[in-house]
């Protein structure tokens, strides 16, 4: 069961680093207006980038900020100080209560209390909306005691690096996510249950397989060992009925140690020859014909093709674990059943000269008699991407049955391929086979691009001499302006190269993690008459005779009709 802090998801902020946050909260709970201004404006950026995703704590607490500045400029009077604070109290306990309300509306004062916010607080916000006025030193008193709450419950929490807050989580939220972890768990424990009964079930078959190949091997009747059936039908029914809702986790079962990969014990039990010398065949691996035929009613029973398709999927995912573990017991076994399989679903071997007779005694041996239509392509990369010792034969049996058939060329840099690059396996049972170098499809791949690099190297070469010229002189002439513009200026232009995609919005290259570090030094106000004035060409006309002629020592007088002309070319920054 996953832990509640696994399922908080990153999320974008619209501050540069920690370090600007840390400022921020100390200049809004400052009692300096300056610095309080000052965390207003970054605030102000904040909610630029946010759009509308602003955190809603952040929204009141510059709200509440702001009235505390201009409460102390001293500008405002007694009621609009009053109507200034309520109007940010009333702002705050209707959006932090928002997020708790579900589909049934409850009281203002019990979402309040759970959120330990003071009954007062929701008392005095009653006050403001529906009743008369409170006194300003109320209001100054509410003010304070929310941001102090808000400072405890979010600014703090974020210093701190949680990612959200108990309080601002939404309630179906929380009780989607838990159940959806009911819902992990109930399956989980289904998963569980289902894999104890199909263990059973494969424990239960095994059993009664060695009660009848241990009767008919008393008996000596080896044929008759074709015929279980009888015995077993009522197994293979419920393995049968079991594998219709659960066929991946049976078929994950049947490759566990002790079923299908036999333990030493079974193969003794079964009359299999348990030594060493079995794995010499790791090059074309076969089953051996009384451990096939143990399982053989089972396989019969569930030869469907959809069950053929996942049966192969599973054992090249499993050879291709197995080939790093090194395990030679598991990777013949496995590899064996994948031989089977497609022997099984090959019609290119020539059984022109048996009797009737032996092609049935052949086709019971069979897991499945009628060819199936195989996924050829992914087959043939499954096998490619668990490289071992058999692979060169898995690889040719996919070759020769498929059912669009590769180029013969093809074919044989295949199966090349494969030799080369599974020599080093290939030498422990052939010490005498000299090695050579492995090439692999990336090697040639990047050979290849190795070479069409070189060869329009000389070309990229000469086109970028010809351009760089005349592009630098473009850049430099545009870079010269706008240098020239900007001369006197906090900003400067910047001639390098860089990505700006690997920088988040508000930091440039080589910006330092001071949050001041973007401030402007120095700068003046400039009144909306003192701003330049643009004027149109096509619609406007320069100002001579007696209008410019007007300066005198009390500044510049205009006419009615000139001050229209300068009010059409009047451009507001």
């Amino acid at each position: 069961m996953r832990k509640k802090g696994s399922l908080k998801r990153r999320h974008v902020v619209a501050w540069i680093n920690k370090a600007e946050w840390d400022q921020v909260r100390e200049y809004l709970y400052s009692k300096d207006s300056a610095l309080q201004r000052n965390a207003l404006h970054r605030i102000s950026a904040w909610k630029a980038r946010y759009a509308n995703s602003t955190p809603v704590a952040m929204d009141c607490t510059a709200d509440l900020v702001r009235c505390q500045v201009l409460d102390r400029s001293g500008k405002l009077d007694s009621h609009d100080l009053v109507l200034l604070y309520g109007a940010a109290l009333v702002r705050f306990t209707n959006l932090i209560t928002e997020r708790q309300q579900g589909k049934i509306a409850r009281p203002l004062r019990t979402l309040a209390g759970n959120l330990n916010i003071p009954e007062w607080i929701i008392n005095l916000r009653h006050d403001v909306t529906h009743r008369k006025m409170p006194a300003l030193k109320l209001c100054r008193k509410g003010c304070e005691v929310v941001l102090e709450w808000l400072q405890q419950e979010y600014w703090s929490r974020q210093l701190g690096g949680g990612p959200s807050e108990d309080w601002e989580s939404d309630a179906e939220d929380e009780e989607v996510d838990l159940k959806k972890q009911e819902e992990e768990l109930i399956a989980r424990q289904k998963e569980m249950e289902a894999y104890k009964n199909g263990r059973d079930l494969l424990i239960s078959f095994e059993k009664e397989q060695y009660l009848v190949y241990g009767a008919l091997h008393e008996d000596n009747d080896e044929n008759s060992c074709q015929d279980p059936l009888a015995d077993i039908s009522w197994i293979l029914g419920e393995i049968k009925q079991f594998s219709v809702e659960w066929t991946d986790l049976l078929i994950d079962v049947l490759l566990e140690d002790g079923f299908l990969i036999p333990t030493a014990q079974q193969l003794s039990s079964l009359g299999c020859d348990t030594s060493d010398s079995v794995y010499l065949s790791l090059i074309e691996p076969k089953l051996p014909r009384s451990f096939l035929l143990f399982w053989l009613p089972l396989l019969k029973v569930l030869n469907a093709p959809s069950f053929i398709h996942l049966f192969l999927e599973k054992l090249f995912a499993e050879l291709k674990l197995i080939s790093v573990e090194q395990c030679k017991h598991r990777l013949y076994y496995i590899s064996a059943w994948i031989s089977e399989v497609m022997l099984c679903n090959s019609t290119k071997c020539d059984y022109h000269y048996e009797t009737k007779a032996q092609k049935k005694a052949r086709m019971k041996d069979r897991i499945f008699s009628n060819r199936i239509q195989l996924r050829w392509q992914q087959l043939l990369s499954a096998c490619l991407d668990a490289p071992c010792v058999s692979t060169r034969h898995l690889l040719y049996l996919i070759l020769e049955d498929m059912e669009h058939p590769l180029p013969l060329e093809t074919q044989q840099s295949l199966l090349q391929l494969c030799t080369i690059y599974t020599q080093e396996k290939r030498s422990e049972l052939d010490p005498e086979q000299k090695l050579q170098p492995i090439y692999t499809l990336e090697s040639l791949h990047e050979k290849l691009q190795r070479f069409k690099r070189h060869s329009h190297s000389s070309a990229l070469e000469s086109e970028r001499s010809n351009s760089s010229s005349s592009q630098e002189n473009k850049l430099s002439g545009a870079d010269a302006e706008k240098a020239k513009i900007l001369r006197g200026s906090s900003w400067q232009v910047c001639s390098d190269k860089v990505m700006w995609k690997n920088y988040p919005l508000g930091r440039v290259p080589g910006q330092s993690d001071d949050p001041s570090c973007l401030l402007v030094d120095s700068y003046t106000p400039m009144s909306v008459f003192d701003q330049p004035v643009e004027m149109e060409s096509s619609t406007q006309h320069k100002v001579s005779g007696p209008s410019a002629s007007t300066k005198t020592a009390e500044g510049l007088l205009w006419s009615h009709s000139d001050f229209n002309k300068l009010k059409c070319g009047l451009q507001l920054f």
